[in-house]
Parts: C-alpha cells; sequence; structure tokens
C-alpha cells in the first residue's frame, strides 16, 4: 500500500449490519456467560484468567494492557488469583519482573467453563433446523476474517 487512505464504503445496510452483529454477539456472550458463575470465580477474575490460560504467560502490565484496566486493579484481581491457586508468580531472567502463569487448576477450571457454556450454545443450535446451522457454519468461518480486521 502507497499510504494513500481509501475512502470508506459505510453504506446504510453495512451499518445495519454492523449494528445487529455488535448487538447480536453481546446478547450472546452476556447469555453464555450465565454459566460462568458455576466456576465459583468472579467476572474480572475468569476474564484476566482466561488470558493467562488461553494466551499463555504474561507480565502484569502486560495482563493489564490485555484487559484494559491499570496495573494497580490488574495487581489486585491477580492477588485474588493467586490467593485461590488459579496462578503462580515465576521469576523472570534478569530477576526484576515477574511472569503470570495459569496453574493446572486455574487451567482447569477456564475448560470447564469453556465447555459448558459450549455445551449450552450446542444446544440452542440444536433446536435450529438443518439448513439454518448450516447457513450459520458458513458465517462463523467468516468471523475470525473480521475479527482480525479490527
Amino acid at each position: 500500500m502507497t499510504g494513500v487512505k481509501q475512502k470508506s464504503v459505510l453504506t446504510p445496510a453495512l451499518l445495519e449490519t454492523a449494528d445487529k452483529l455488535h448487538s447480536a454477539t453481546i446478547h450472546l456472550l452476556r447469555r453464555l456467560r450465565v454459566r460462568d458463575r458455576e466456576s465459583g470465580i468472579g467476572p474480572a477474575q475468569l476474564s484476566a484468567l482466561s488470558v493467562l490460560v488461553f494466551g499463555g504467560p504474561k507480565a502484569l502490565g502486560e495482563l493489564a494492557d490485555a484487559e484494559q484496566v491499570r496495573p494497580p486493579t490488574m495487581s489486585r484481581i491477580v492477588s485474588g488469583l493467586a490467593r485461590a491457586g488459579l496462578v503462580k508468580r515465576e521469576a523472570t531472567e534478569d530477576g526484576r519482573r515477574v511472569r503470570l502463569v495459569a496453574t493446572a487448576k486455574g487451567a482447569k477450571i477456564l475448560w470447564e467453563g469453556r465447555k459448558r457454556r459450549v455445551e449450552s450454545l450446542a444446544n440452542a443450535l440444536a433446536l435450529l433446523g438443518e439448513a439454518e446451522r448450516g447457513r450459520l457454519r458458513g458465517l462463523v468461518d467468516l468471523l475470525p476474517k473480521i475479527v482480525r480486521k479490527i
């Protein structure tokens, strides 16, 4: 690309589609998040733990950035996770920083929660007809492409 900005093509139809997709995904996640209560861990701790389980070890600042919170807030979240045995702090090579790592217990809780959410979603999908499920499979394949462009 030559650095020339392309003209935006935000038509009313595109904006309406984006609005509907945004609303549907928010509602979907809220409905599925109800299953997270079974883990016994609060949403902020679950979210931070998921970054470590699915994204690998992080420094406190990296985790705070990923969760879009300030480091002191993340420090409190991590302290709770560490007390519960879900996260451990490991020294880094230079000894000045620590790396936060999910424990096996933390990973197990996350994977169990993911399984509950996926099963809930699969049960809802089972209520659709085969043609609707086929259409949805095609649309789901597009979502990672959309996410990469945001």
